[in-house]
Order: structure tokens, then C-alpha cells, then sequence
């Protein structure tokens, strides 16, 4: 039996609006320091957007390049600046910072898991699709 591993999780959320505080579920950043892993996934449904928005020049374009930018920092990529060199709890605890922008985070929730990527997949399934 594989042992079970503490992890935190964050959902990540599109605000459009900042002032109306109105979200949308874009995504999951999971980490678990003991097993030194951290992952995030994302995925901008368009339509469900456009709907939610109702704004004829809201660019999706910069939604998607500042949700890749959490990507990078997440895994370490280089490209993803100063942040993404740190060490995996640093980014974490980095890309789930509170702040006031179009791209937020909740507040990170703590679970157990023996299969880290099926968590991930489990959560996604049920918090973001």
C-alpha cells in the first residue's frame, strides 16, 4: 500500500471584475512538499466566458498568457522569471499569495493522498470542469 502524502491545493479563478468579486473556476495548482511535486492545469472556456463577461474588448489572449505565466513559475521554467527559480514551497506559496487581480487563487486546502495525480485529476474534475 502506498503511503499517503500530505498536499495543499489552490483553485485558480478568473475575476473580470475585480469590483463585483464575481469568479470563475479556471483551475488547480496542487503541491506537496514531502513528495516535491507541484502541479498546475487550466482551461478557459470561451463561450462560458463571452457570457460571463459581456465586454466586446475583454482579450482572452492576456488571460491565457498570464495563466501560462503560472504554469512556468509552477514547473520551474526559467522563462517564467525570478520566481520560477525558487525552490517548489516557495512557488507555491508565491502563486497563491493573495491579490487583486484578474487572476486569483483561493486559499489553500490541505488533503491526503496516495496518488497525487489522481487527486489532481479528481479535483480538477469536480472544482474547474
Amino acid at each position: 500500500m502506498q503511503e499517503k502524502r500530505l498536499y495543499e491545493y489552490s483553485v485558480i479563478r478568473l475575476v473580470p471584475r475585480i469590483e463585483r468579486e464575481e469568479f470563475i473556476n479556471v483551475g488547480i495548482i496542487l503541491f506537496s512538499k514531502e513528495a516535491s511535486y507541484i502541479k498546475v492545469e487550466y482551461i478557459v472556456d470561451k463561450e462560458k466566458l463571452k457570457s460571463f463577461i459581456k465586454k466586446e474588448n475583454f482579450e482572452i489572449d492576456c488571460i491565457i498568457d498570464a495563466l501560462e505565466a503560472f504554469k512556468k513559475i509552477s514547473i520551474g521554467d526559467s522563462s517564467g522569471g525570478t520566481i520560477a527559480v525558487m525552490d517548489i514551497p516557495e512557488r507555491f506559496r508565491w502563486l497563491t499569495s493573495v491579490r487583486s487581480t484578474i487572476i486569483q487563487t483561493s486559499r489553500p486546502h490541505p488533503g491526503f493522498s496516495s496518488n497525487l495525480d489522481q487527486t489532481f485529476f479528481n479535483l480538477f474534475k469536480e472544482l474547474v470542469l
